[in-house]
């Protein structure tokens, strides 16, 4: 086997970098997921300091970092629990749709986009990022908090969304018949579904499948278990991110706590590498003439994700306090909007720059905002009075 000297050197650098900037961060008490994103955007096109040779491995593993942070975020719930979550917050998913991906189809209509790009706009101002948003849970241990199943229902709820909302766009931006969108649009939500569905009936077993006394073994089954399932959620134009999720809500007790000791090293690395992924995947030449626009869309969606985690987290009781971090962790977008850029690619003129401007903005300001909206809370914060 060849090795490659410049993918080691190039990636250890990086890697070295990363934990510099990350201890940083953390000084500071910051999420280091801003300073990831902008080591990134250094490193991509354009950037000061390109790293062609490890760029191959970052774009492989970021996939798999968010893979590998919606598992450990569902390692921490049950299923059945949070599958009461979900029915109870639909109402709060039509909320979602109406506050966040309307001031998107009016920025796209008011700079004059065609119809297809008024519709990439408004789901790239819809989506939150799963991804950012798991990461942030971790990082500032809200995991415990009351408001966190209302934000994790909504995230789920969005990847649902989103399951219908990709095939149909998919099919209508490169130019086919509406009716082949909706077809396609309907087979996708029907096999999620469906795949939920087994999940919660018979989910159980898969705890059986990977439960072993071996650290090793365990973590080969739990990682190849889950990552085959996000294949097939992604296959059906799903999240692989929800495959991820429902996987960590069949493991319970013993087997999610050793899952989450012997994948917790596992996930950092490819976290950061997914932060990191973002970044490269921008070119900072794009975004300059578009930023002006960029901010002052994303100020208003900031406003309205914080308005929507407002009245989700209320629906649960929560007190004033926790609603506040419930929408201001929504802030972030991230993985299913850098998709949408990529389906319009350059067959519509200045939505991919403006698009790709806005997500950096939300994917940089959405942590800094989440920290400063305060700590875990506390047992006098657990309702309304």
């Amino acid at each position: 086997m060849e090795i490659s000297v410049a993918l080691l050197l190039q990636l250890g650098a990086v890697l070295t970098a990363l934990a510099l900037l990350g201890a940083g961060a953390r000084r500071f008490a910051l999420s280091p997921i801003p300073v990831y994103l902008l080591a990134g955007l250094a490193l991509g096109n354009g950037g000061i300091v390109p790293v062609a040779a490890a760029g191959q491995f970052i774009t492989t593993g970021a996939p798999i970092g968010i893979v590998l942070l919606l598992l450990t975020l569902g390692l921490e719930f049950s299923a059945t629990e949070f599958a009461s979550s979900l029915r109870h917050h639909l109402p709060s998913a039509v909320v979602d749709v109406a506050l966040n991906a309307t001031p998107g189809a009016l920025a796209g209509w008011l700079v004059g986009l065609d119809s297809v790009g008024i519709l990439a706009l408004a789901g790239v101002t819809y989506v939150s990022s799963s991804g950012v948003i798991a990461r942030l849970l971790e990082d500032l241990r809200r995991l415990g908090n009351r408001e966190t199943p209302a934000v994790l229902s909504l995230l789920v709820l969005e990847d649902f969304a989103m399951a219908g909302y990709l095939p149909f766009f998919a099919v209508v931006a490169s130019g086919g018949r509406w009716w082949h969108a909706v077809g396609s649009m309907t087979a996708a939500v029907t096999a999620l579904w469906i795949a939920v569905s087994a999940s919660y009936r018979w989910g159980h077993h898969v705890g059986r499948l990977v439960t072993h006394p071996d650290s090793e073994q365990l973590l080969l089954r739990v990682l190849g278990i889950t990552l085959m399932v996000a294949a097939v959620a992604e296959s059906v134009h799903a999240s692989a991110a929800v495959g991820a999720f429902l996987v960590g809500l069949t493991l319970t007790g013993d087997t999610a706590d050793r899952a989450r000791r012997v994948l917790g090293p596992l996930r950092d690395l490819f976290a950061a590498v997914f932060f990191l992924g973002i970044g490269l995947s921008v070119d900072p030449q794009r975004l300059v003439p578009v930023l002006p626009v960029a901010v002052a869309l994303a100020a208003v969606t900031a406003a309205t994700k914080l308005a929507t985690g407002i009245f989700a987290a209320r629906r649960d009781g929560v007190a004033r306090r926790g609603q506040v971090r419930a929408g201001t962790i929504l802030i972030a977008r991230g993985e299913f909007s850098l998709i949408i850029i990529g389906l319009v690619g350059s067959s519509i003129t200045g939505v991919a720059a403006l698009a790709m401007s806005y997500v950096f903005v939300m994917a940089i300001a959405g942590p800094l905002v989440a920290r400063v909206t305060g700590s875990p809370a506390r047992a006098a914060e657990a309702s309304l009075p």
